[in-house]
């Protein structure tokens, strides 16, 4: 009976709330309510917690640019002269089956030596070529616009529904989502924009659902934008709650109050005394020990969660307790019916 006691404190000891089992660092609410304020500053200060440098955005990010015609840009091109429906409807011809494609710089056209355009907007294009043209025809007009781009564009991936978007140096990332369709529910904390192989530090979390402006940035021909989805980053609930589980974070935090509602609450079981949450990797983790009154009493933004966070609700000692007899009262009865026949046989 003695060592079944001694094996039940032991248990309990190593269970208890006070302190972990390994030499973690373990914080109060007070340090918790701190770090929640660093995570409602936004996207950045999530990821210097989680220690990842993005650095800042250029200042040029927000600049317009000037928009040049460049090398394999398909051109819409119309022409119209009152008598010679021969060359317009040639043009026509070519501009309503492959178009005018742009190669080595220069387009070719029906009845006049190539022109190069390359390197030229729109409208100095349209002159050139009007230009060109009025040598041979007297009154030509031109009409000139983009029909496909293949370099000065941008590419989605992810949760949208139009994956390719010209640019024109003018167009910003706002408008660039708002065309491409990009659902509701788009987990915009873990979307991100690729410029020369380097992620920019732009937070469309703030964009699309604070409205910062300081985020809608001037797209440029080679951008790439990932579009994450809603599961794309999660808190773990588990322990002593109703339904152990991956909660979604879309809009990079949340609050525990809503984590562990969401997970199903804490039954009668659960210590509302330790609530533990668990941030950073498992080699060197960072524990908040937390109570219910903590939860009920404290703003919703002053307790928020990050990607990656995992809650512990410990279990009450009265429910070790009650778990350590149900799994021990099996044994005893087994161990006391082979002794009972043991001893009928040895008698």
């Amino acid at each position: 009976m003695k060592s079944y006691l001694s094996l039940l404190l032991l248990l309990l000891f190593c269970a208890s709330c006070s302190r972990p089992c390994h030499d973690y660092d373990v914080y109060g609410a007070d340090e918790f309510v701190i770090d929640s304020y660093k995570i409602r500053q936004g996207k950045s200060a999530i990821l210097d917690m989680e220690g990842i440098d993005v650095g800042e955005l250029p200042c040029e990010a927000m600049d317009e640019y000037q928009d040049v015609i460049a090398e394999d840009d398909i051109l819409n091109i119309a022409l119209y002269h009152p008598k010679r429906t021969d060359v317009v409807s040639a043009v026509e011809f070519i501009n309503r089956t492959i178009g005018f494609r742009v190669s080595n710089g220069k387009v070719d056209f029906p009845d006049i030596p190539p022109v190069v355009v390359a390197g030229l907007t729109l409208e100095e294009a349209r002159l050139k070529i009007q230009e060109c043209y009025q040598e041979h025809i007297q009154n030509m007009e031109v009409f000139l616009n983009y029909r496909e781009r293949l370099s000065r564009k941008v590419e989605l991936t992810g949760a949208v529904e139009k994956p390719v978007i010209p640019v024109d140096g003018k167009i910003r990332l706002y408008e660039i989502l708002a065309i491409a369709r990009v659902p509701n529910n788009a987990n915009f904390f873990k979307s991100y924009v690729v410029r020369d192989g380097q992620q920019l530090p732009v937070d469309l979390y703030q964009l699309m659902n604070q409205g910062d402006m300081t985020q809608n940035i001037v797209m440029m021909g080679g951008d790439k934008i990932f579009i994450a989805s809603p599961s794309d980053s999660t808190v773990m609930v588990m322990g002593e709650v109703g339904m152990p589980r991956a909660v979604n974070l879309p809009y990079g935090s949340l609050s525990l109050r809503e984590a562990i509602v969401s997970a199903g609450g804490i039954p009668f079981t659960g210590n509302r005394d330790c609530i533990q949450v668990i941030r950073g990797n498992l080699q060197n983790p960072k524990i908040y020990v937390l109570s219910w009154d903590h939860i009920v009493h404290l703003p919703n933004d002053s307790l928020l969660l990050m990607p990656g966070d995992t809650i512990y609700v410990s279990e009450k000692p009265i429910t070790q307790w009650n778990r350590f007899i149900d799994q021990l009262l099996p044994s005893c009865i087994g161990a006391q019916a082979a002794y009972g026949t043991y001893n009928i046989i040895r008698h």
